[in-house]
């Protein structure tokens, strides 16, 4: 009896690790996590507004002749087929979507558009002196001084972090000069970090 007792303790114990196992290779695989898009390479249409030179990506579906890429000319205007000219400066990405929607709808039933800015052309602002990567950043999401000169990649030696200037060009033409101390800015007062805007130039002596 006790010779019984183990033969059937030992078959148990092998259906059970065969049980096992199969259940461990029929488990389906976890699927990869899907590539993430660089927050970069994207306008937010909500926010960003439409500028001179902006290179944009017009898709209507189901309607390749509609669809192409457009830079918005130095008045301010696009031409589509069937609707002629747009004005896109000064519109959101969104606002610009749903123009054309409507005006498309005139020719054809709930048009589906989208609308991307593949380039920035027109937001950007430019860091000179003393920085490892002096040169011109698009600014298509809000960036502060500390933030923009980040990505010139650091200071030089003997950069006089103190005596920072933002210069700022107005709609009028004149232009206005911000003293940034980025001392005082990396020591808490927040005041000094004040936001960049489009075309500002970040001048490190």
């Amino acid at each position: 009896m006790t010779k019984l007792i183990r033969i059937s303790a030992a078959v148990l114990l092998v259906f059970l690790c065969a049980a096992t196992l199969a259940w461990g290779q029929a488990e389906p695989a976890k699927p990869a996590a899907a590539p993430s898009t660089p927050a970069a390479a994207t306008a937010d249409g909500d926010t960003y507004v439409i500028g001179e030179s902006d290179l944009l990506t017009i898709n209507v579906w189901h309607e390749p002749d509609l669809s192409r890429d457009l830079a918005v000319r130095t008045d301010g205007k696009i031409t589509l087929p069937l609707i002629g000219e747009l004005q896109a400066s000064g519109q959101t990405v969104e606002q610009l979507r749903r123009t054309i929607a409507v005006q498309l709808k005139k020719y054809m039933e709930a048009p589906e558009v989208t609308v991307i800015v593949k380039e920035a052309r027109s937001q950007f602002f430019t860091i000179v002196g003393m920085v490892q990567k002096p040169g011109s950043y698009p600014l298509t999401q809000r960036l502060t001084v500390m933030e923009g000169l980040a990505m010139g990649g650091g200071f030089k030696d003997f950069a006089k972090k103190k005596k920072i200037l933002v210069v700022r060009t107005k709609r009028d033409g004149t232009t206005e000069r911000l003293p940034f101390n980025y001392e005082a800015a990396a020591n808490g007062e927040l005041k000094q970090n004040f936001a960049l805007e489009q075309k500002d130039m970040i001048v490190v002596p």
